[in-house]
């Protein structure tokens, strides 16, 4: 199925996790702030939350600092 993330087009399998997407781009989640069809999702959500075609998702890496 064809999802987006950051702009770009991606081919997933059905029924992929957040979680899994995220495992399969080699990102640590720790890091990360993930937003599918403009709605923040819950870290602790990431690996109940299947994908579905035609989603839209926004990978933010969170940077600290002062």
């Amino acid at each position: 199925m064809q999802i987006q993330v950051n702009g770009e087009q991606r081919e997933v399998e059905a029924g992929m996790s957040i979680a899994e997407l995220l495992k399969q781009m080699k990102l640590d989640p720790r890091y990360l702030a993930v937003e599918r069809n403009l709605e923040l999702v819950p870290r602790a959500e990431h690996a109940q939350t299947p994908l579905a075609d035609g989603d839209r998702l926004e990978v933010v890496t969170l940077v600290g600092g002062g």
